[in-house]
This record gives structure tokens, C-alpha cells and sequence, in this order.
């Protein structure tokens, strides 16, 4: 179960790039917010995945300068966070973080030796079955003089090889769930925590945080169809710079292929063909817009969009 994160939530600024952390930070600028970004974590085991990718999360510059503006978030300097504060942490509080980090990796451990007592029981439990049935059969069908007292399993179960030799008696059983929720320290599972907080401060110092991030020309189109609820994500696979969604995307198939150009900007006709032929041939609507300037009011813009679709097909 998630829990609400401190606001303002910092976004890690490293070699460049924008990355949450935290699940919890995650989880909630999802569901408030709108914000998707996009997974980039693999895990070492199998490095080649494209499809479940977990934590972290990064964020378009968009993204990222939408929740600056909002309050929401902050930008901090990773590197410098992580140096300055592993050296002001006391040796006091790094030992309690360890130890806490132990009786996680104690605790994980105890639950995966429970699972496996119990998958034990139950394979041992439909062993008895068999052999009980086997030799139910074996009576109805033979003479009572002639039949075994008790019917071996078949021979090529290989649940006979697995769990010949260590059918514990009733005692051992006992023993086994009494100690099987006592595990060593030396054995606990290493645990690897996804966020350094703790044990570093939950809140940046102000020589911590950056300025906004800077964000390409089509940030008052990607802030329009924000404010309008949509979800947005990037657009690359589809050759746009955005693909807008009317609910969350994993609820949704995005509806529009969103391109951003200058107010005055000429565009080729033969773009606009392709864009919106490109839009229906995905079942999606192809989106221009940008921020229309007005002589009378030169600090303030608006956005203005234009729907293309292919008709007659």
C-alpha cells in the first residue's frame, strides 16, 4: 500500500535527465496529476527487457517544468544531494539505517522460507492422496488375501523422487513449522532500496535545488492539453512529438498524434497530408497546435489546435 509523498516532491536531476524514485511519488503525480513519464528500469538479471520495466521513472523536461510550476515538485541536484549528505550523516544513524535494512532482508527472508514450507506441505499432502488412491484401487480390484497392507506410489512420479527421502514424521513437521520462521542474520536477503531517503533528509536544501528545467517550443501545447485533462506521453513511435490520451493509458488508446508549430510558421501541405493520413491509418486524429501570439497583448498567449482527419476512406 502506497502512502502520499511530502510535497514538493524532488525530481532528481542527473547527467541531463529528469528521474523519480520513489513508488509513492510515482503512484501519485499518476493519479492526480496526470503524469505518466516513462519507465527505464531493468533489472540485472535480464538486461535485454523492453516490455516490464520498473523504477526509475523518467520525465520529459515538460513534465518536469508542469510540476515546477504547479508546486508540486522541485529539481535537485542528485549528485550534489548524495555527496553532501553521506558525508554530514552521523555513524549513529547510518548503523540504525542498517539495521533496519537487516530486519527487512530478515523479514523477506522468513516469508520466502514460509512459502516454500507451505508449497512443501501441499505437495506432499497430494503425494498421500495418490498413494491412497492407488492403493484403494489396488484392493477393490484384487482378491482382499492377496492385496498389500499399503500400496506404493507409481513408480515414475517424480514427485517419489523429489520427496522420497524427506517425509518428515509428525514430530519433524512440528519442528519444521516452529523453525522455519527463524532465520540467521547472516542469511537475510540483501536488500537494495530504490530511493536514498532515508536515510538522507526528505527535503533539499535551497544550494540543493536547480532552477526550472528548459523545455522545447511546444510547451504551451503540451501545458494546453495538460490543463484539459489529457494524458500525455511521448510520441516517437508514431513519428509525433506527443500522443494525447483522454484517460489514463492504461484504461485508453490515445486519440491524438500531437505536432506543436510556431503561430507563424509556414507549414508544407504535403505534411499535413501525410500527418493526417498517417493519424487515421492508427485509428488516431493528427493535432497541430501552438501558441497563438496577439499584437494587442504580447505577454499573453493562447493555444489553438486544429484537428486533421483523412475522410472518404
Amino acid at each position: 500500500m502506497t502512502t502520499e509523498p511530502t510535497l514538493p516532491i524532488p525530481i532528481s536531476y542527473i547527467a541531463g535527465n529528469y528521474y523519480l524514485f520513489s513508488i509513492d511519488a510515482v503512484t501519485y503525480l499518476r493519479r492526480e496529476h496526470h503524469i505518466c513519464g516513462v519507465l527505464i528500469g531493468t533489472l540485472p538479471q535480464i538486461p535485454q527487457q523492453n516490455v516490464f520495466l520498473g523504477l526509475p521513472l523518467e520525465l520529459m523536461p515538460e513534465e518536469a517544468r508542469l510540476l515546477v510550476e504547479k508546486g508540486v515538485a522541485c529539481i535537485v541536484d542528485e549528485v550534489k544531494v548524495q555527496n553532501q549528505g553521506m558525508k554530514a550523516l552521523m555513524e549513529e544513524d547510518r548503523k540504525k539505517y542498517l539495521r533496519e535494512l537487516e530486519s527487512q532482508g530478515l523479514q523477506a527472508m522468513r516469508l520466502q522460507a514460509s512459502r516454500k514450507e507451505q508449497q512443501r506441505e501441499k505437495t506432499l499432502k497430494k503425494l498421500e492422496e495418490k498413494k491412497a488412491k492407488a492403493a484403494k484401487s489396488k484392493k477393490s480390484s484384487e482378491d482382499p488375501e492377496q492385496a498389500p497392507a499399503v500400496a506404493d506410489a507409481p513408480k515414475d512420479d517424480p514427485l517419489v523422487d523429489l520427496f522420497a527421502d524427506s517425509q518428515p514424521s509428525s514430530h519433524s513437521q512440528t519442528t519444521s513449522r516452529r523453525t522455519s520462521t527463524t532465520v540467521a542474520p547472516e542469511n537475510a536477503m540483501g536488500i537494495t532500496p530504490a530511493t536514498a531517503r532515508p536515510p538522507l533528509p526528505a527535503e533539499p536544501s535551497s544550494e540543493q535545488l536547480l532552477p526550472m528545467p528548459q523545455v522545447p517550443s511546444s510547451y504551451p501545447l503540451f501545458a494546453h492539453l495538460h490543463a484539459e485533462g489529457y494524458f500525455l506521453s511521448p510520441g516517437l513511435r508514431f513519428g509525433c512529438q506527443y500522443l494525447a490520451y483522454p484517460g489514463d493509458p492504461l484504461r485508453f488508446h490515445s486519440h491524438f498524434l500531437v505536432v506543436s508549430a510556431e503561430w507563424d510558421e509556414e507549414l508544407d501541405l504535403m505534411d499535413i497530408i501525410a500527418g493526417g493520413r498517417l493519424g487515421t491509418g492508427v485509428k488516431k486524429g493528427f493535432m497541430i497546435g501552438g501558441a497563438e501570439k496577439k499584437d494587442n497583448t504580447a505577454d499573453e498567449e493562447s493555444v489553438r489546435t486544429f484537428s486533421i482527419e483523412w475522410a472518404g476512406m
